[in-house]
């Protein structure tokens, strides 16, 4: 059933509210709402539908976006069947340079939406990122959600990364506290802190952080340039309560359910919350973390390679293994056991420090040669050890052949 706006005193196109939705005069919801909840786009994307003759209940096209509807209706969209709202779904991307935030770009620019995988269903942008800004941009499938965490009112943090060329002091900057107008329009506070700045001969490259809760169109540019900066990149590192953290660039994550009731539970109704603990779509790009440390391992220290096993034909005799010494044993080609002249020293009982204070063996040539009278053995070329030396050799040196 099509409630007639005229005869329920609605007001005009444009102007309803939810506490409209919730009057008790007449059931059913309001078209651009449900719209919304369903994925089509957010309120004002299904109002321009609406005024673009696109959209139909039960094959009358719609006029106006003050209309009911009831369980029993037939919406479409372009000739497609609208189905009932699903439960919200968040997901995070990592948004790079050279994409519109747009579905459908007048100039045929590379679009967000087009860059997504096939296989996700129909999602809206949680505000907008420019075709020259990067980082974290926040998609559901609840155009209401969107809708929520969008508007300035609401007051959800964002916080920024911002490379700009000029130069700037700290003080100045904690100006932006107090708020700031540009072109007529009233900037709410923004707390700006200078982390890194690198002087050159016609300037300065500044790295700041910026942290902004109204989120106003191209609010982070236009200020900075306001105070003499250019901004020459932009990345956006949190929305609320989700980071960019380690998410690559141009990869999508899906937000698990859990954590949407824990973090969203005021902006979603009781009957569009969704259950369960496990988020519907895992990346095929992104790894847990176990998988990419074990893949890291891997790759740092490669598995042994296996010796090649050498086959023997029948009757052959096989090598005996070698014996493998154990414990600290003596050296490969060392004398076993002690010397034999410390054992007989210390059979004899006597007390020696090396083998060489034992001496020669009783009764050996040495010990004859010691005896009183004796002479002593001499080896070939060697002098004796008395005597009158030979007189020295006179005449040219001989010369070796």
């Amino acid at each position: 059933m099509v409630h007639d706006p005229l005869r329920t005193d609605r007001a005009p196109s444009g102007q309803a509210s939810d506490a409209d939705d919730a009057s008790a005069d007449g059931a059913g919801e309001r078209i651009a709402k449900l719209l919304a909840r369903s994925g089509v786009g957010s309120r004002r994307d299904v109002e321009r539908l609406i005024e673009e003759g696109r959209v139909a209940i039960n094959g009358q096209v719609l006029t106006t976006p003050a209309v009911k509807v009831e369980a029993s209706d037939i919406i479409t969209v372009d000739g497609a069947v609208v189905g009932e709202p699903e439960p919200v779904r968040v997901f995070r991307y990592h948004k790079p340079v050279g994409l519109v935030t747009t579905h459908k770009d007048p100039h045929d620019r590379p679009t967000v939406f087009k860059a997504l995988p096939p296989e996700l269903p129909r999602l809206i942008s949680v505000g907008r990122l420019d075709l020259n800004s990067e980082g974290l941009l926040l998609l559901t499938n609840d155009g209401g959600l969107a809708r929520a965490l969008e508007l300035p009112s609401t007051g959800i943090v964002r916080r920024y990364r911002a490379r700009a060329h000029g130069r700037i002091t700290q003080d100045r900057l904690d100006k932006l506290k107090d708020g700031i107008t540009v072109g007529g329009v009233r900037y709410g506070a923004i707390e700006a802190r200078l982390d890194k700045a690198k002087d050159g001969p016609q300037g300065a490259n500044l790295w700041l952080t910026v942290t902004l809760h109204e989120g106003k169109n191209r609010e982070v540019r236009r200020v900075l340039e306001a105070l003499g900066l250019k901004v020459n990149r932009l990345i956006r590192l949190s929305y609320g309560p989700f980071a960019l953290g380690t998410l690559g660039l141009g990869e999508v994550e899906e937000v698990g359910p859990r954590v949407i009731r824990e973090q969203l539970a005021g902006f979603i109704l009781p009957e569009n919350m969704p259950k369960g603990d496990r988020p519907q779509y895992r990346s095929p790009t992104r790894k847990s973390r176990r998988a990419q440390a074990e893949t890291r391992e891997t790759e740092l220290v490669p598995p042994p390679k296996e010796k090649a096993k050498k086959d023997y034909k029948a009757g052959w005799a096989k090598p005996k293994a070698k014996a493998k010494p154990h414990g600290k044993g003596p050296l490969k080609g060392a004398a076993k056991g002690p010397p034999k002249a410390l054992v007989r020293a210390k059979i004899e009982g006597k007390t020696i420090g090396s083998v060489r204070d034992a001496g020669p063996k009783p009764g050996g040539p040495a010990a004859a040669a010691r005896k009183p009278g004796g002479r002593q053995p001499q080896r070939p070329g060697q002098r004796p050890a008395s005597g009158p030396r030979p007189p020295a050799r006179s005449g040219p040196p001989r010369r070796r052949s």
